[in-house]
């Protein structure tokens, strides 16, 4: 916000400080005396006759001009008054032989009109136009016919002139004493303002000297302590490198920002804000930061415990699959051989419940791998095992493993794969694992008779696996969880047919080589997956043999 004693500045502060009443009422006086002396003065034996007369009559203008202030003043009006007043004041010298005339007096009108109107510019200005009349004076004394003495007129205007200029002092004076008084109570509000503010504005010298201090100091941090110690004497040692730096930031023109415990006070925080000022020095606003530091290490802590929690979730999950997996495969193993009658046939109850124990025992462990492929990747524990291979093999394979089950539910899959090579730098397993996983969740959930399609091509570096189906597709705001282990979309029917955790290590496996998962879905329609990977190497260019 801008004050009325700041809203101007340059001449125009000087004009608006001098009234335009006072300087009317000034010119009034003037022209008032001057007409009378030139009307009446020769009851009292200073008549003026001739060109005397006439320049009593010139130096009447200025003054009754002055009267326009009334209606409009500004430092341009000033400005033509004052040149009006050094041309009347240059033709009544003309007209009287200047210094050595009668109206001798009136010379120095100008310089006093200056003073009158107020500011520097308008005296200078005013000096002028009295040297110019100084001047014209003389030249017509030298070579003009002689005006006659008068010494009555002379003490006259002389004494016209002294009060004028004394009543111009007198003003000049109060103009004077209205500004300072009108800048000492700005001042005064805005230090009030200042210090009414809840934080602490200091402004410093380039090496941290506290020149001034304005406001609430923080706590711990009182305004003495900076005053008798400086900036960098009241931080704490090891926060004392930050505060340096940004005072050198400052200093560069940048705005800076910094936290820091004061020596005094080692529990507080307090937050410094800091900026240039034109003159060099800095100017800096404190506040006490002291309970956002607190929740702010309150949410690291409850961070960094999460995180641990997190870890040791993943750590307990990858070793419980790991125990859980070593008996399983030794259930799915045994439950097979019976199954088979390897040694020999089992009754038909028995035979039902070998091949149920074999299939629910498969499905436990295909749970159990994906949990600890998982945890893994959570854990950081899951290393690629890159090697250059056919990326057309490995799909294939997992069409294959797939194919049976399709089979069985009605649904046609089919490949969709380039005639030439596509050789990828990838890990194998893990290619063949994010197929697998994207057949097996398209055929899950697409009923007969319905079609699954495996594609797969090379763009520039990426290889784009795509498995798009027919089947019952995914709602709109099932999309942004999907990926997310256990996690899992539809209805309750479609949850039951799976752990949620295919996707979300398709989405990990991907990831881990750089690429991403996207999914394009309609409900109802069917959807449509995509790994895009940035695992395929490009032939090198072969240069063209010149032509001679």
């Amino acid at each position: 916000m801008t004050s009325p004693a700041a809203s101007t500045s340059g001449p125009d502060a000087a004009v608006s400080a001098a009234g335009a009443p006072s300087l009317a009422m000034w010119h009034a006086g003037w022209a008032t005396a001057c007409a009378v002396l030139a009307l009446g003065g020769r009851f009292v034996g200073a008549g003026a006759e001739g060109p005397a007369a006439l320049a009593l009559m010139i130096m009447v203008a200025p003054g009754l001009g002055g009267l326009l202030l009334l209606r409009r003043d500004g430092f341009r009006q000033r400005v033509i008054l004052l040149t009006a007043w050094s041309l009347s004041a240059i033709v009544a010298a003309v007209l009287s032989e200047g210094l050595g005339g009668p109206l001798a007096a009136f010379v120095f009108m100008p310089l006093i009109a200056g003073l009158a109107l107020g500011g520097v510019r308008l005296g200078q200005m005013g000096a002028l136009g009295t040297g110019l009349a100084a001047v014209g004076g003389l030249a017509a004394a030298a070579i003009g016919a002689p005006v006659g003495d008068n010494a009555v007129l002379a003490a006259l205007t002389g004494v016209m002139t002294a009060a004028a200029a004394a009543l111009a002092l007198r003003l000049s004076f109060f103009t004077a004493q209205m500004r300072l008084e009108r800048a000492d109570a700005g001042l005064e509000r805005y230090e009030a303002i200042l210090t009414c503010q809840p934080g602490l504005t200091v402004v410093l010298t380039p090496s941290g000297r506290v020149l001034a201090a304005y406001g609430a100091p923080p706590p711990g941090l009182p305004a003495h302590i900076l005053f008798e110690q400086g900036l960098i004497a009241a931080v704490h040692g090891p926060d004392r490198p930050a505060v340096l730096s940004g005072m050198d930031k400052a200093l560069n023109g940048l705005d800076a920002q910094t936290r820091f415990a004061p020596r005094e006070a080692l529990d507080r925080r307090v937050m410094l804000a800091l900026k240039r000022m034109q003159d060099g020095r800095l100017i800096g606003q404190m506040h006490d930061a002291t309970a956002q530091y607190a929740r702010e290490a309150a949410l690291d802590a409850a961070r960094g415990e999460a995180e641990a929690r997190d870890k040791g979730k993943t750590r307990f999950l990858a070793a419980m699959s790991h125990e859980l997996r070593t008996p399983l495969n030794a259930v799915v193993g045994f439950s097979d051989i019976m199954r088979q009658s390897l040694f020999g046939p089992l009754p038909p109850k028995y035979a039902d419940y070998a091949v149920s124990i074999h299939e629910a025992g498969g499905h436990l462990l295909a749970v159990i791998n994906d949990v600890l492929d998982v945890s893994k990747i959570e854990a950081d524990r899951y290393e690629l095992a890159l090697e250059r291979f056919d990326a057309r093999d490995v799909l294939s394979e997992a069409v294959a493993m797939v194919r049976l089950n399709a089979d069985e539910k009605g649904v046609v899959l089919t490949s969709v794969l380039p005639p030439a090579p596509l050789t990828v730098m990838a890990d194998r397993r893990a290619l063949k694992q994010i197929t697998l996983n994207l057949l097996a969740n398209a055929v899950k959930f697409t009923p007969a008779p319905g079609s699954v399609t495996l594609s797969a091509e090379a763009v520039g570096p990426y290889l784009e696996v795509v498995v798009s189906d027919t089947g019952v597709g995914i709602a709109a705001e099932d999309l942004g969880r999907l990926g997310r282990p256990f996690e899992q979309a539809g209805d309750a029917g479609q949850k039951k047919q799976g752990t949620g955790l295919g996707l979300a290590l398709v989405r990990s496996l991907t990831e881990l080589h750089g690429g991403r998962l996207m999914v394009d879905s309609t409900l109802g329609e069917g959807s449509a997956f995509t790994a895009r990977m940035p695992v395929v190497e490009l032939a090198p260019a072969v240069a063209a043999e010149p032509i001679h």
